[in-house]
C-alpha cells in the first residue's frame, strides 16, 4: 500500500536526496506546504511572504517501511529545536514540520514527536499540521542534487549513507 507523508526539513534539496536513500520510499517530489497563496515560485516562496515551507512530499510503501521509521529518520536529519532555521538556511521557508493527508498517522505522529520530545529540555519547533495545501517546485529543483551533485546541501554527506544503510528493526529499538 502506497501512502504519503509531507516533511519539512529545511532545504529541500537535502532532505529530498536523504529521504531517496531509504529503502521503501518510492517517490519524492519537492515543493511548497502550507502557505497563503496560489501557485508561489520559489521566487516568491523565498522572500518569506507567502506563509509556504519547502517541503517534501514523500510517497513510501507501508508494506516496506513504517511512518514510525520515516518520521525517526526524519528527526536524525534536523535541529527539532531551531525555529525557522537548519543549518545555515533561515526564513520560515526553512520551518520544520509534518503535515498529513491521513487522519490515522496522527498517533504515530504523536507518538514519534513525543518520544523525541524526551531528548530536548525545551520545547521542540516541528509544527504537526494537517496539509493546507501543496504546490509542486519548478523542474530545476526536482531531484537537485541528483542532477548537481556537488550542488548546497545543508546536510552532512553521511546522513545520505546513514539513510541509505538504516534498518528499521534497529531504529525502532532505540
Amino acid at each position: 500500500m502506497i501512502k504519503d507523508i509531507y516533511l519539512a526539513g529545511g532545504c529541500f534539496w537535502g532532505t529530498e536526496h536523504y529521504f531517496k536513500q531509504i529503502k521503501g520510499v518510492k517517490e519524492t517530489e519537492v515543493g511548497f506546504a502550507n502557505g497563503h497563496t496560489e501557485n508561489p515560485t520559489y521566487q516568491e516562496v523565498y522572500t518569506d511572504t507567502t506563509g509556504f515551507t519547502e517541503t517534501v512530499h514523500i510517497k513510501y510503501n507501508l508494506e516496506e517501511v513504517s511512518l514510525e521509521f520515516l518520521l525517526k529518520m526524519f528527526f536524525k536529519a534536523i535541529d527539532p529545536t531551531s525555529l525557522n532555521k537548519q543549518g545555515h538556511d533561515e526564513g520560515t521557508r526553512y520551518r520544520t514540520g509534518i503535515y498529513y493527508i491521513n487522519e490515522e498517522d496522527i498517533d504515530v505522529i504523536n507518538k514519534v514527536y513525543n518520544e523525541e520530545q524526551k531528548h530536548y529540555n525545551q520545547p521542540l519547533a516541528v509544527e504537526i499540521l494537517p496539509l493546507e495545501n501543496y504546490y509542486s517546485a519548478e523542474e530545476y529543483h526536482q531531484d537537485y542534487l541528483d542532477k548537481n551533485p556537488t550542488g548546497y546541501c545543508h546536510l552532512p554527506l553521511s546522513l545520505f549513507k546513514f539513510a541509505k544503510e538504516a534498518k528499521e528493526e534497529d531504529l525502532l529499538s532505540e
